[in-house]
């Protein structure tokens, strides 16, 4: 006798009833669904085999996600997009804990993105910002670095930084700087190498007012005078100015010949039009003698 037609029969009888079972338990949530602000959540499948309660958890849950991304805190820290702006800023650069990587970025980046508000470090070299504002970094007084080598940046409001307490590191070189802001106080290190800064555009103690710093670098720039520099400077670098003299007051104390700057190790004014040798009081109270021409 031939079992195949009989055993094809049973294999049937049970598939249709697997389907059968499989549509039921389908059936109390085939039809449910809910919008929430960012997503329209389905549930002809996802919600197979939930228990009520379950749902109501799941159901929360999506709204409480899209309520935290419509909050304006989690929009300010630049995880999400603000609006019609452009990408939020986590998603042109690279963000790491505390720091925030955007260099060289496609497309190009015309202004200072805004940064999650912890953001310690900042590194935005070689891009095409034209122009630092009051506003850039106003919210962000974890910053401690600051690079915007590299960029196009010919304007700085006054104000750009001074709100910046915590700011010990700020590099601008290779830009467009025809002059300088007020600097935070607490900055050690300032970069400011190939600009185009003129001693009319540095004000007279906008250093000398710096307790802190220890490294200045204004090489390859149009300055026509040294300016005045604080008692903690370690390193200054002038060369390739246009400097042409020196005065008994711009490294020492003039008469006092019992001062001694213990603390300046470097000075460079090479390339620049002055005779250091016509200035031999000038650095009476140096360990050793300036970089240059004598």
């Amino acid at each position: 006798m031939d079992l195949k037609p009989l055993f094809f029969s049973v294999i049937f009888l049970c598939i249709s009833q697997l389907l059968a079972t499989e549509k039921s338990a389908l059936k109390p949530y085939q039809d449910v669904s809910f919008m929430t602000n960012k997503n329209k959540l389905l549930l002809n499948s996802h919600g197979v085999g939930m228990e009520a309660s379950e749902l109501q958890r799941w159901k929360r849950s999506a709204e409480d996600t899209s309520m935290l991304l419509d909050s304006p805190d989690y929009l300010d820290r630049g995880a999400a997009p603000r609006g019609d702006e452009e990408l939020p800023t986590c998603l042109l650069c690279v963000c790491l804990t505390g720091s925030v990587y955007c260099e060289e970025v496609t497309p190009d980046m015309t202004a200072v993105p805004a940064l999650p508000r912890e953001t310690a470090y900042l590194y935005a070299r070689f891009n095409k910002i034209a122009r630092i504002t009051n506003k850039d970094f106003a919210d962000i007084t974890t910053l401690k670095r600051i690079d915007l080598t590299g960029n196009l940046i010919s304007s700085i409001d006054d104000g750009a930084f001074a709100k910046l307490d915590n700011l010990e590191e700020l590099t601008l070189e290779h830009n467009r700087l025809t002059k300088l802001p007020i600097l935070p106080a607490k900055l050690s290190v300032f970069n400011a190498n190939y600009n185009l800064l003129k001693t009319k555009g540095v004000k007279a103690t906008v250093f000398k007012k710096l307790t802190k710093l220890a490294y200045l670098y204004l090489s390859n720039n149009e300055l026509e005078a040294v300016p005045q520099l604080p008692e903690s400077l370690r390193i200054v670098h002038l060369q390739k100015n246009n400097i042409a003299s020196v005065t008994d007051e711009t490294f020492c104390k003039g008469n006092n010949t019992h001062y001694i700057r213990y603390t300046l190790e470097e000075i460079r004014l090479e390339n620049n039009p002055i005779d250091l040798s016509q200035h031999p009081q000038s650095f009476i109270c140096l360990r050793s003698l300036p970089f240059g021409i004598y």
